[in-house]
């Protein structure tokens, strides 16, 4: 029964740790969004500015955006017109120069005059051929649906999201374009197709002519077409090739991987214990084996004795009665002895009790034999030291582009690399990082027991930004060797950044340490 119980809790833990479908995370295209533009084209009369047309672009550097070429045709022919860029998340709209424009393609690249801080977007190195996509731009029929004036193009607003599905990969005559039934319409074309993970996969540019109950079907520039372009162009993009995995997800198969093991602890602690069971019952059978035997020869030895001594008792008598005095001597002497062995052996007889008395001796016995004294280290464990960390795909959630393995240089007082403190609370080492100049606050944490690094990255909007930075400004991080209570101090102070991040990140790195090698 124990068997077939472990059999099933090891097929449920295998059924639980096997990838299944991963759904769209509103988060990362929530976050995906705020890299992602309107991109107007604008006119003037005398000291008024207004709109000729829009599309939408996104964001492949910090001021850098791909659109369609298309989208800024009419300010390539025309140049009375210039270009403007509208962020989604911000308060003001900056104008753009044209880097770049392949019509054969219908790509173009665009650069803001002033820096807006806007978050690249990731592009998928391994682009899905099916499952669910999204559309993200700034289609013209929801701004008029919405009453939008001209005037409110350059207002920032959030840009407007469309699920469908892919359909596949389907070359046309110039380029390379996926199809899909993630609506878009006129002033989506620039915009990104992204996956469930919110990486880029397409450019949406058109879609099919649809008459009556016809299929309505769009088409985007492939990641084949988008990456060389921008290389061409000197432009590095995030790429990420990884599996499409949501942290729900990834939280579901490390319960499952907890709760293995588990099972597995208690199962070979079961084990021992049935195995500990048995072997007491053994040593207790033999040593009642050898205690009975011990009463048994002491009762017989007894018997004998009193045996013996009766008989000197009966010589004793005959030679009294013989007035033989030698031999009444010796035979009452004999008797004496006799019957005092017998009451030895009768109450030396080993009790019942000292059964379960030999049985804790033995066992103290062979656990002492056993335990060497020595202490067994930890698995993985780290000490203070120099370490390189590797990326465990496995257990990560990865969005962006991160590194495969970092060094890592830890000391006894929560110092990393030689600069940088960590703050101790809950027994755990953690640094949060609130940068100034990108929409992102990191969690990172070092377990030196474990020898993991892990970090946790929340991909935040502005005000959520603006909240985080307030709770870092009212701390100052210590320096490194500040001492045990500023680790502390420290560890406390960034509990209030954690509170207004929230419930699950974006990202999620987990590295695997082991000390670097020297010499």
């Amino acid at each position: 029964m124990q068997r077939l119980v472990s059999l099933l809790v090891l097929l449920l833990a295998i059924t639980a740790l096997r990838p299944g479908p991963a759904l769209a995370d509103p988060a990362d295209i929530e976050a995906a969004s705020r890299g992602v533009v309107r991109v107007v084209i604008i006119g003037r009369d005398g000291e008024e500015l207004f709109p000729i047309s829009h599309g939408t672009g996104f964001a492949v550097g910090r001021e850098r955006i791909v659109t369609n070429a298309h989208v800024v045709r009419q300010a390539i022919e025309d140049p009375r017109l210039t270009i403007g860029i509208v962020p989604a998340d911000g308060d003001r709209a900056v104008y753009a120069r044209l880097v770049s424009v392949s019509p054969r393609n219908d790509l173009a690249l665009i650069e803001a005059t002033e820096p807006l801080g806007l978050p690249p977007l990731t592009i998928a190195g391994n682009p899905a051929t099916s499952g669910t996509v999204t559309s993200v731009g700034y289609p013209l029929n929801v701004d008029r649906a919405q009453g939008l004036s001209f005037s409110d193009m350059f207002r920032p607003q959030p840009p407007v999201t469309s699920t469908g599905f892919l359909s596949g990969r389907r070359p046309s005559r110039d380029f390379d374009t996926l199809l899909h039934t993630a609506p878009i319409a006129a002033g989506n074309s620039g915009g990104p197709l992204v996956d469930q993970c919110g990486r880029v996969i397409g450019v949406n540019s058109f879609g099919a002519e649809s008459a009556g109950s016809d299929a309505e079907f769009f088409f985007a520039i492939s990641t084949r077409e988008l990456l060389p372009f921008l290389r061409a162009n000197d432009v590095s993009p995030l790429l990420n090739s990884g599996e499409c995995r949501s942290i729900e997800q990834l939280d579901a198969e490390q319960s499952a991987r907890e709760t293995a093991a588990r099972d597995a602890e208690e199962r070979i602690a079961q084990e021992r214990s049935a195995a500990e069971a048995q072997r007491t019952a053994d040593m207790r059978r033999t040593v009642t084996f050898e205690v009975m035997e011990e009463r048994d020869n002491n009762l017989a030895l007894a018997f004998l004795l009193l045996l013996i001594g009766g008989g000197a008792l009966g010589v004793f008598t005959f030679a009294h009665m013989q007035k033989d005095y030698r031999l009444r001597a010796a035979a009452g002497a004999m008797a004496v002895v006799a019957v005092a062995g017998a009451l030895i052996a009768w109450f030396t007889r080993p009790a019942f009790a000292e059964i379960d008395a030999r049985v804790e001796e033995s066992l103290r016995a062979a656990m002492e034999s056993t335990d060497t004294g020595e202490i067994t280290p930890i698995a993985g464990g780290a000490d203070a030291g120099n370490y390189v960390c590797v990326l465990d795909t496995r257990r990560s959630r990865v969005v962006g582009d991160p590194a495969e393995d970092i060094p890592l240089g830890w000391s006894d007082d929560g110092c990393v690399n030689g600069r940088t403190q960590y703050g101790l609370s809950n027994g755990e080492w953690t640094r949060i990082f609130v940068p100034a100049s990108e929409a992102a606050v990191s969690i990172n944490s070092f377990d030196p027991v474990a020898g993991e690094f892990v970090m946790e990255r929340y991909l935040l909007n502005r005000d959520a930004m603006s909240t985080a930075r307030s709770a870092r400004g009212a701390y100052r991080a210590p320096s490194c060797e500040a001492g045990a209570d500023a680790a502390r101090e420290l560890g406390n102070s960034q509990a209030a950044i954690a509170a207004v991040l929230p419930d699950r990140p974006n990202e999620r790195l987990v590295y695997s340490c082991t000390v670097a090698e020297t010499g």
